[in-house]
């Protein structure tokens, strides 16, 4: 089928995905820069060693939350969105549901982490000195949680001015309390962490009350737990796989690596992480109108769409890699120099990872075929564990990028294979619809 290119970039241009778009990425831009604002000012004020450990209890403390959550952020998503315009009811029974999980995930989470700190410490990460950092880290674990119910409420609402507003606003106050604890002298791994965990917890707080509260007072929610846990038996399998792929370079490196050589490492990642923001703000965007889209043909037009999006923002992101390789040593130190080749394989595989967007929100949201991804997950795991601990122990710092460069690798040609047969045998159908 031929396309009318000029008129298919005006249609885009139009479209009301594009002007959501530009919310929840002016949002991201604006985040981002105060994040990255953050990490970077954590890696400079503290030198790489201390830096070091405290990203590997920032990753623990994400891995847990990815983990406990039980892929309920995804099924809010898919089921909020989905009966929000016809059913009212039934979707805020889906948010009470959401929300009663996440708070006793929460408790069990603590209690679970406060007992096995130690042993993580010592036996796994073999540096005992850590655990004291472990243990805010897994308090940060329940404020995580909360503020991932508030984020994901929010989007599947399509209120994406307040998603991007709360977002930007906890971090601005996060680097805030960064400047004010350095200026004081007081900052240290500790406080930096108090005040890493603290702001979730102060975004679900003001989040609330942006969500109609009237959910809290509806009834039955247990009566479409089924149906949620249903759907998010396989999201929750594929999480905790893919948690663990997603951070097992760091652990891995958090094991063979000095402290000071993980704090490289982990400075490279947090410099790429604005395209996993990116992404975040696409899927925040993408995935409720996936998940209530009714036809093949409508799908196929939209991922059209959508695909062209990602392609011209990866182009952007390689014509500004030379800025950034100079840039990026100058304002996280001298201690920092090595940093670059870390970086450069870095991109590349979080640029693979944005192109990506729109195959994988089909198959989630459209499809609603999570157990693929669970599945692609663990093979995933597989791969990027054994490149790892290969290439870390000859390469360093840069054989962990490059074992993440290989799964993003593997994650975008099996769900593009996965997609393309699946199209091809109801393309007919698609062309009658």
């Amino acid at each position: 089928m031929k396309i009318n290119f000029p008129k298919f970039i005006k249609e885009i241009v139009k479209t009301q995905t594009l002007r959501q778009s530009a919310v929840t990425f002016s949002g991201t831009f604006i985040n981002g820069a105060l994040g990255a604002a953050f990490y970077i000012l954590s890696a400079r004020f503290l030198g790489p060693s201390a830096y070091g450990i405290m990203m590997l209890s920032i990753s623990t403390l994400t891995l847990v939350g990815d983990i406990a959550d039980l892929g309920t952020n995804t099924g809010l998503v898919r089921f909020v969105s989905a009966y929000i315009g016809k059913d009212k009811t039934k979707a805020y029974r889906f948010l009470k549901l959401g929300l009663e999980v996440k708070i006793v995930l929460t408790v069990a989470s603590l209690l679970l982490g406060l007992w096995l700190s130690p042993y993580i410490a010592d036996r796994i990460f073999l540096k005992p000195e850590i655990e004291e950092y472990l243990k805010i880290a897994f308090i940060g674990v329940g404020s995580a949680l909360l503020f991932s119910f508030i984020i994901s409420s929010l989007q599947s609402l399509q209120k994406f001015w307040i998603w991007s507003g709360i977002q930007v606003g906890t971090n601005a106050v996060r680097l805030i309390l960064l400047l004010i604890l350095f200026w004081l002298g007081m900052l240290d791994i500790s406080s930096n962490l108090l005040v890493y965990v603290a702001m979730p917890l102060l975004g679900f707080f003001l989040g609330i009350g942006f969500i109609k509260t009237n959910f809290f007072k509806v009834k039955g929610e247990l009566g479409v737990a089924r149906e949620f846990f249903h759907y998010n038996k396989w999201v929750a399998l594929f999480s905790l796989v893919a948690a663990f792929g997603a951070r097992v370079d760091t652990f891995i490196s958090g094991r063979l690596l000095s402290s000071s050589d993980l704090g490289i490492y982990a400075a490279a990642n947090q410099i790429v992480q604005i395209i996993p923001q990116l992404v975040v703000a696409i899927n925040t965007v993408v995935a409720p109108k996936m998940a209530a889209t009714g036809s093949l043909k409508e799908l196929l037009t939209y991922f059209k769409k959508v695909q062209v999006f990602v392609l011209s923002l990866a182009g952007l992101g390689i014509l500004s890699m030379p800025i950034v390789v100079f840039i990026a040593p100058l304002l996280l130190g001298s201690e920092y120099v090595s940093v670059t080749p870390v970086f450069v394989i870095l991109i590349f595989a979080m640029l693979i990872f944005l192109i990506s967007v729109p195959l994988h929100m089909s198959i989630f949201y459209y499809f609603s075929r999570p157990s693929l991804f669970f599945w692609l997950s663990l093979v995933h795991l597989a791969v990027v564990s054994c490149s790892a601990w290969i290439l870390i122990g000859s390469f360093g710092a840069a054989g962990a990028a490059v074992s993440v460069l290989l799964g993003q690798v593997l994650n975008f040609i099996i769900p593009l294979g996965w997609f393309l047969l699946k199209v091809k045998r109801y393309e007919p159908l698609a062309v009658k619809q």
